[in-house]
């Protein structure tokens, strides 16, 4: 079969991160970038390491070339939207990195312009492709807790890195960190409820982290720890726990799922999963990875296996596993969760969704 050419829109660090996956991955290649940025480009030429690698500063002259069967899209958030509307009028598949877009208009956008179109939009929500993670999700569907009725997420973490004109430091870029880091959970959160989030409560903060940074005379405002409750319409309840100054903690992450059976957990990056049940109080443990796994990177292998189901996805004809309507969500419960913050309440989804994920009003 012929490869699957990839093109790249944004090729800072997350662009290089898909640049490196997509280079173990049989049967894809990328034979072109796009980025406004000398620097990313330079540094993505260097990791392609391609004498035949198309350039480009725009990505619009990317698309018009037409020489590509897939992009990603690994932009600044606050440029998701435009870049997104353009390339949804061409054929192309497209990986488009979390969060969709920073504001449910956004979104919506998106998702209308995505309606019934053949090629793929494909969100990037990799959470999912975590080993120990994807094999929570496997078990709490196939009935290990039994009706799941709790979800605890807890992220504990280092600060947020770096970025391209450190974009990422104010919320009117990256939609707030509710946005632009939670929307992984919230998304987690959706899959383990199964149901429609209702209402969002949330208390945060920045306390720590950014304080003492000025970029053209203005500190930083996106806070660095959050606790956020979201009520499901089935009864179900989640809580995330967020700290961005927690770097001494053995795991960044720790998801627990509680039904009337049992509870199991997933441990990252330690790759533990664990069982109990009730009845006899058993626990089951063991250390999850997954051997098709080439390319560990900054996801401990879950863009790499993402990369994996979005080629097959293409090849087969397959529906997305991750759908705009998906992100849309995640980025919705963010919203309400910055919301609730601001104006201490709790904040309705039908507040601030706008349009249903279907599109209907």
């Amino acid at each position: 079969m012929e490869p699957i050419r990839y093109g790249l829109i944004g090729t800072g660090m997350m662009g290089r991160e898909h640049l490196l996956n997509i280079a173990e991955v049989d049967g894809a290649e990328v034979v072109a970038i796009a980025d406004p940025s000398e620097d990313s480009r330079s540094a993505a030429v260097d990791v392609a390491q391609r004498d035949d690698l198309a350039v480009y500063e725009d990505h619009r002259s990317l698309l018009e070339a037409g020489d590509v069967d897939a992009v990603v899209i690994s932009t600044p958030n606050m440029t998701h939207h435009q870049i997104l509307m353009d390339t949804l009028k061409t054929d192309v598949h497209v990986l488009v990195e979390k969060p969709l877009c920073i504001t449910a208009d956004e979104c919506q956008d998106v998702v209308d312009a995505a309606r019934g179109r053949e090629a793929l939009v494909w969100v990037g929500l990799e959470y999912r492709y975590m080993p120990p993670i994807a094999r929570l999700v496997e078990e709490v569907k196939g009935g290990a807790v039994g009706t799941v009725r709790m979800v605890a997420i807890r992220e504990h973490r280092f600060p947020f890195l770096v970025k391209v004109d450190n974009w990422n430091r104010f919320n009117r870029n990256s939609g707030g960190t509710l946005v632009e880091k939670c929307c992984h959970f919230f998304d987690l959160m959706n899959l383990f409820a199964g149901s429609q989030p209702v209402r969002v409560m949330a208390s945060g903060a920045q306390d720590v982290n950014h304080l003492d940074e000025l970029y053209d005379g203005e500190v930083p405002d996106v806070i660095d720890n959050a606790y956020v409750i979201v009520e499901y319409a089935s009864g179900v309840r989640a809580l995330l726990d967020l700290c961005l100054f927690a770097e001494g903690g053995a795991n960044e992450q720790e998801i627990a799922v509680t039904g009337d059976v049992g509870k199991a957990e997933a441990f990252v990056p330690e790759g533990k999963l664990r069982i109990g049940r009730r009845e006899d109080r058993s626990v089951r443990e063991e250390l999850v990875h997954d051997e098709r796994i080439r390319y560990e990177g900054l996801h401990h292998g879950s863009s790499y296996l993402e990369h994996l189901d979005f080629v097959a996805a293409i090849r087969e004809g397959r529906r997305p596993k991750v759908s705009v309507e998906d992100g849309l969500l995640a980025v919705v419960m963010g919203i309400a969760g910055h919301r609730s913050i601001a104006e201490e309440r709790p904040v309705l989804m039908s507040e601030v969704l706008g349009q249903g994920v279907d599109g209907e009003r």
